[in-house]
């Protein structure tokens, strides 16, 4: 496959920074599609000692590079936080420094007529400015190439049911049931991902909801949830919010999720986790101890209640799938991420896909996982939206499923 694929606009977003000023410094870059602002290609680089002004120059280079490479034929738009970069290279301003004209002759060589620069305030320059601080914190090191065009990539999974309410022919027979009928209007997709690890997950205890003792994220969990994040960013301009369980440890996934996106945070306790009483912070063995006629009971019906004052199965349900039509009803045809506990996502893939309650004791989900449903509009007014499930348990590339803390 050639590296380079026809794009007819892209944007550029660039910056650079040094510890010290000058000190040890590093840039980031990265190059979006403009139409669809899927990120084509990243780099965060050191660069050795240097000034925020070579730093900032340094990651403009490497911005054009990644469009000379990646979209060869593009329109390209620059844009950056540095007021001095922007102004410069607009040719509003004057080159007086010896160490800015070599950079902005090779900055100019690089880019194409018509190229346009844009400021932006720091705020909307994150992603570049993250990866330039990753590059100095020796956690990135080159060029990631992030946009993928083979048919099973993270895109096409989650973009998929879009083209199938279009019209499009299906790929085989499953496609042509229940959840893949071309419908009325555009999918409400919900990209589903469960928190990172916590000390209760990695010691495999019952957590709940917003009743329980609440941990924090590891700094594995974070890890984890950050690689999914990523993993996601090609989508961002599709993803019109982040809607969080408001739990800490879902709460705080969801923060890291809709930074790297830069999309808005909601909360919805729908899908908050189960209660599970005073089982709260034991592992299934304490309870089995200390609570054996309880344990019985939970594992014997949907209705009974963890803990002795707990949520069951039913009960979580139902608060689940009030905020499941919550949530379709203010995202209507928009993707969202919602970042929840392994409970609210089993509960939605099994009303999604139309199976008994009880199909949740015969899932796994992995930590910093991704599920994907969406939710077509409904044939008839009263009727209850169908769904299809896209993908199930995915993790990015490098995370075996198989390994780790929650199995």
């Amino acid at each position: 496959m050639s590296e380079a694929r026809r794009y007819r606009s892209v944007v550029i977003e660039a910056d650079g920074g040094s510890r010290g000023n000058p000190g040890p410094a590093a840039y980031g870059a990265l190059l979006r599609d403009a139409d669809t602002g899927e990120v084509i290609a990243e780099e965060g680089t050191t660069i050795g000692r240097a000034t925020n002004n070579v730093a900032e120059y340094s990651g403009l280079i490497a911005g054009l590079r990644l469009a000379e490479r990646f979209a060869p034929e593009a329109d390209i738009e620059v844009r950056m936080d540095s007021k001095l970069v922007v102004e410069q290279m607009s040719g509003r301003w004057k080159i007086k420094h010896p160490d800015m004209r070599p950079l902005a002759t090779e900055a100019n060589r690089l880019a194409p007529f018509g190229t346009t620069y844009t400021w932006v305030p720091r705020e909307r320059n994150k992603y570049a400015d993250r990866l330039a601080n990753e590059a100095l914190d020796g956690k990135r090191d080159g060029v990631t190439v992030r946009a993928v065009v083979d048919e099973d990539s993270l895109i096409e999974e989650i973009e998929s049911p879009e083209a199938a309410a279009q019209g499009e022919e299906p790929a085989s027979i499953q496609s042509q049931s229940r959840g893949w009928s071309a419908g009325t209007g555009a999918p409400t997709t919900l990209v589903l991902v469960r928190h990172g690890v916590t000390a209760h997950t990695a010691a495999k205890r019952f957590s709940s909801g917003l009743g329980g003792d609440n941990p924090p994220l590891s700094e594995d969990g974070r890890a984890q949830v950050r690689t999914t994040a990523d993993w996601l960013a090609p989508i961002a301009g599709r993803v019109a919010a982040v809607v969080a369980s408001p739990v800490r440890r879902t709460r705080e996934s969801a923060e890291i999720v809709a930074d790297v996106l830069d999309v808005p945070l909601t909360e919805e306790p729908g899908f908050a986790e189960m209660e599970f009483g005073h089982w709260d912070g034991l592992t299934f063995s304490e309870v089995a101890d200390r609570h054996h006629d309880e344990l019985d009971a939970w594992l014997g019906s949907l209705d009974a209640a963890p803990g002795g004052g707990g949520e069951s199965f039913r009960q979580v349900e139902r608060r689940v799938l009030a905020g499941l039509e919550r949530v379709l009803d203010r995202h209507a045809g928009e993707t969202v991420v919602v970042v929840s506990h392994v409970t609210p996502i089993k509960t939605l893939v099994a009303h999604a896909v139309d199976a008994p309650l009880d199909a949740v004791f015969r899932m796994e989900l992995t930590p910093a996982s991704v599920t994907v449903l969406s939710f077509y509009p409904p044939d008839q007014e009263g009727a209850a939206p169908r769904a299809s499930m896209r993908m199930f348990n995915a993790l990015p590339p490098g995370r075996d499923a198989f390994a780790g803390a929650g199995w």
